[in-house]
């Protein structure tokens, strides 16, 4: 990736269209609409519908939201048993950093340096403060390896991490996936761990599902950023407990949609491609 990612625009312009469109919010984020900008922010207010092309939309900003949601309670979780330091992988334009409401949790975001760049300015035009407790680490995911820049960054060795990792996986060989998370595993060790989204093989689909897959897939491959890795759940599950991971819970679509959405009246539903997967250390 050259420049800065065209996709982490587009979900962070559906995570503020969730703020406006979703009552209750899934996932609430006063930053939602501070950090996209003043122009897009008030195209939004003026037309909050203007994503909206069909169920599919509806059903990818709702997954957006959920995701969120999961990462921030597992990290709640992961903070109240002892955890003091929250990694962030690809990190976009997520705001968690500029809103953490714990006063000891040390936040680190990582991304590629034009990603990285590009939100900084965005921070600094938003006039978002950067609190003195995060750090950005500014990574080639391709050439550099991951431990070493979060130990050179001040990640502690000796002390648990937590991390999420949204939005990433899909945009991956799966091959790189497990390596990430394998190299994730011990830095989470004694009570840390991690939460990801990530896409099941879409010959798995139903007929209807396939096709709203393949026409999201053929919108971010036309955007330079082509879905690349699929897991089958069992499999990845095996996988991450191969890895060291002693707790580890796969949301599908059907558990997200009980856990989170099924007490809607507005018929807000994540749809069937993108499960959540949450293991911990």
């Amino acid at each position: 990736m050259i420049g800065p990612s065209r996709t982490a625009e587009r979900v962070a312009l559906r995570r503020a269209a969730h703020q406006l469109l979703d009552h209750p919010r899934v996932h609430d984020d006063p930053l939602a609409l501070v950090i996209v900008g003043d122009a897009q922010a008030a195209a939004l207010r003026a037309e909050p519908h203007r994503f909206e092309d069909g169920p599919v939309s509806q059903r990818l900003r709702a997954f957006l939201a959920v995701r969120s949601r999961v990462a921030e309670d597992t990290l709640a979780r992961a903070v109240a048993a002892g955890v003091r330091q929250y990694v962030v992988l690809g990190a976009g334009l997520d705001t968690f950093a500029y809103r953490n409401p714990y006063p000891a949790l040390r936040v680190f975001e990582v991304d590629n340096p034009a990603t990285q760049a590009w939100k900084r300015r965005r921070l600094a035009d938003a006039q978002i403060a950067v609190p003195d407790d995060v750090t950005f680490v500014a990574l080639d995911f391709a050439s550099e390896s991951l431990p070493a820049a979060l130990r050179a960054a001040g990640v502690r060795g000796d002390a648990a991490a937590f991390f999420s990792w949204l939005g990433v996986t899909p945009y991956l060989e799966p091959a790189n996936v497990l390596a990430t998370l394998a190299a994730v595993a011990p830095l989470a060790a004694g009570g840390g761990g991690i939460v990801f989204d990530y896409n099941v093989p879409p010959a798995s689909l139903p007929p209807a599902s396939r096709a709203a897959f393949d026409g999201l897939a053929a919108r971010v491959a036309a955007a330079g950023e082509p879905f690349r890795g699929f897991f089958e759940p069992d499999a990845l599950m095996a996988a991450l407990r191969d890895i060291g991971f002693r707790d580890v819970l796969d949301l599908s679509p059907d558990e997200l949609n009980a856990r989170f959405l099924s007490a809607r009246t507005d018929g807000l539903r994540v749809g069937s491609v993108g499960h959540i997967a949450t293991a911990l250390a």
